[in-house]
């Protein structure tokens, strides 16, 4: 793998086309400024260090999720990734970090913090590992600054989440981002967050296992109901976390309701959603053949992208397990998952 100068910042080039890809990776850094500090406000994650190979993601006083050297040790991710036969990861932040839901400036100091700790991490990879950026969301224009700064100063794409607040990526603001990284040839890959709670989703993970799905499943639909794939250009590249949540399994139902109800159910799209199929990537963390089978089936195989979650707990160890267990997939398909596909969505004007 190699990356050129071009443009506004570094362009990933995946020059072996038997690579693995995993394009869905996370990271924490071991560390980083007091946030209430530097960026202002109150209730900012902080790192409880316990140990040398353990620590807690803290939410203001509450424990939100724990996480060892597998989120800031290069070492440590590398030799994962010999372990599973993984070449090249792709490395986003962890959502909790978005801040989406603060004042516009307070997101811009939060996202430089992060995205250059990013680069810090990703920089021991030996080109291994692909840093991904965030940015402030809420504010487009900030989050084009932010995306620029960060191409050029060796990011290859963008993590958003699925939604600020009750905007979704239908939203005017959000779709103007999406122009701009078509037209700097940044890939998105959109993660969930901030999942509804409540008694009922407070249960058995049931945020994670329900609502991360409806929450996914909810975005294409705004991207495609409400009009945003008929404004955006089809050189956007764009990736959904988690097999494209429950949308897969539901799009009969869509397309029946668009052709059924098409006086409530069509907003501005000029077709049904089926016809929006080859505008968008799904990853591979669907963790079932059977799964797969279905996402395969409806995607085409050459819109799925192997990811994992590494290296968080609801993730997929080895990485690319449910593909390999995929015996309907042809060695030509198997190839294109694992990082074929993958090459053409970290590459502007791969197609």
């Amino acid at each position: 793998m190699r990356r050129a100068a071009s443009g506004q910042g570094l362009i990933v080039a995946v020059t072996d086309a038997g690579q693995t890809i995993d394009v869905h990776t996370h990271l924490v850094p071991k560390g980083w400024p007091d946030l209430a500090a530097t960026c202002g406000g109150t209730g900012w994650p902080w790192l409880r260090v316990d140990s040398e190979r353990a620590a807690m993601i803290m939410v203001g006083q509450t424990e939100f999720r724990p996480v060892g050297p597998q989120t800031w040790d290069p070492a440590t991710r590398l030799a994962d990734m010999d372990v599973d036969g993984v070449d090249v990861q792709v490395v986003s932040p962890t959502p909790v970090f978005f801040a989406y839901d603060r004042p516009a400036d307070q997101a811009v100091k939060v996202a430089r913090i992060f995205n250059d700790l990013t680069l810090e991490v990703t920089a021991a990879g030996g080109g291994r590992l692909i840093p991904f950026c965030q940015v402030p969301l809420q504010d487009p224009d900030a989050a084009c600054a932010e995306l620029d700064r960060c191409l050029a100063a060796g990011h290859a794409g963008v993590e958003i989440g699925n939604h600020v607040g009750d905007r979704d990526l239908d939203d005017a603001g959000i779709v103007a981002f999406l122009r701009h990284c078509a037209d700097v040839g940044a890939p998105v890959f959109v993660h969930p967050w901030d999942m509804p709670d409540g008694p009922r989703l407070d249960r058995w993970m049931a945020r994670w296992l329900s609502g991360m799905p409806a929450e996914t499943h909810l975005s294409i639909l705004a991207l495609i109901l409400g009009g945003g794939f008929d404004q955006l250009p089809r050189a956007l590249r764009i990736c959904f976390a988690h097999g494209g949540g429950s949308f897969p399994f539901w799009l009969g139902r869509a397309d029946n309701a668009w052709h059924r109800r098409g006086d409530v159910v069509r907003g501005r799209s000029a077709h049904p959603p089926s016809h929006y199929l080859d505008r968008f990537y799904v990853d591979s963390v669907v963790f079932d053949p059977a799964a797969l089978r279905l996402l395969v089936d409806t995607m085409g195989a050459d819109r799925v992208l192997l990811g994992s979650d590494y290296p968080y707990p609801l993730g997929e160890r080895p990485v690319g397990a449910v593909i390999d267990k995929a015996g309907f997939l042809t060695a030509d398909q198997r190839a294109a998952v694992r990082g074929g596909n993958a090459r053409r969505f970290l590459e502007s004007g791969a197609g």
